[in-house]
């Protein structure tokens, strides 16, 4: 059980860490590489006062600051984020964590799913190939994204599964079927599969947990950086504009002093 647990690797991931392990909680983060991460790609930062770095060397003195507080960072992306009732679940690829509270900085969130994509959410539609995979044993399957991830998944299924259609280049999908999954149209073409896997770096955050509110910004938050849901908190480019690195790390900062007191309170 840790007691706070931080979805994303940017810097209000970062600083919202930093705040929580120097007020001595136990906090993990899970991320995907740094180098899937926008801010790795930057050419240069002239907008962070007293930066003036590239977005790798900036990144990279992030995450040797995120290793050196110890923080436990996992791997992987998070699936769902489940209220067990005075704590949290986090399911992470097979893997399940515990956490008193949650921090989601997870960047510019993909809220739009595609026609189909929610209707066949476990009935053909999965966000993980270590997960579901081997249900598809076989079978042929689709998978759509462009992340290294992507590509890692893509060559495990091939692995297992009689024939894998991998969509990297952005164009229309749609989902459809019966009672499962038999049918993704890519680029107004039909392709008769088992599965369609579906591989970017954020859920939906519709998805990842249930009764998550949005405003026209993104993820709904008020002052302290509290969600809809108690115990949950937002920071950086999920809770909408500006996506300036400043306001991340401000952000992450106040979440991470809200989630304290969340905890505090809570055992008290």
């Amino acid at each position: 059980m840790f007691d706070i647990l931080i979805i994303g690797g940017g810097i209000a991931a970062v600083s919202a860490a930093l705040t929580a392990r120097n007020r001595g909680k136990s906090v993990a983060v899970v991320s995907g590489s740094m180098e899937s991460q926008s801010l790795y790609k930057a050419e240069k930062i002239t907008n962070y006062p007293g930066v003036e770095l590239d977005g790798k060397a900036f990144s990279e003195l992030l995450q040797k600051q995120l290793e050196g507080c110890g923080a436990e960072l996992i791997r992987g992306r998070a699936l769902s984020v489940m209220n067990l009732g005075g704590s949290f679940g986090v399911a992470v690829g097979n893997d399940f964590y515990e956490a008193r509270s949650v921090i989601l900085a997870l960047g510019i969130t993909r809220e739009a799913l595609y026609p189909g994509e929610g209707e066949f959410l476990g009935r053909g539609v999965s966000y993980c190939a270590t997960c579901d995979g081997m249900l598809y044993k076989g079978k042929k399957v689709a998978l759509i994204g462009n992340s290294k991830e992507a590509y890692e998944d893509a060559a495990f299924l091939r692995e297992i599964c009689s024939e894998v259609l991998h969509f990297a280049e952005p164009m229309r999908f749609a989902i459809s079927g019966g009672m499962k999954v038999d049918t993704l149209t890519a680029g107004g073409v039909d392709y008769k599969v088992d599965a369609v896997f579906i591989i970017k770096d954020s859920i939906s955050v519709s998805k990842l947990a249930e009764g998550l509110e949005r405003d026209k910004n993104g993820i709904a938050v008020d002052r302290s950086m509290a969600t809809s849901i108690p115990g949950i908190f937002a920071a950086g480019d999920c809770t909408g504009k500006p996506y300036q690195l400043a306001k991340a790390a401000g952000e992450g900062n106040i979440a991470a002093l809200s989630a304290c007191e969340y905890i505090q309170k809570k055992g008290e």
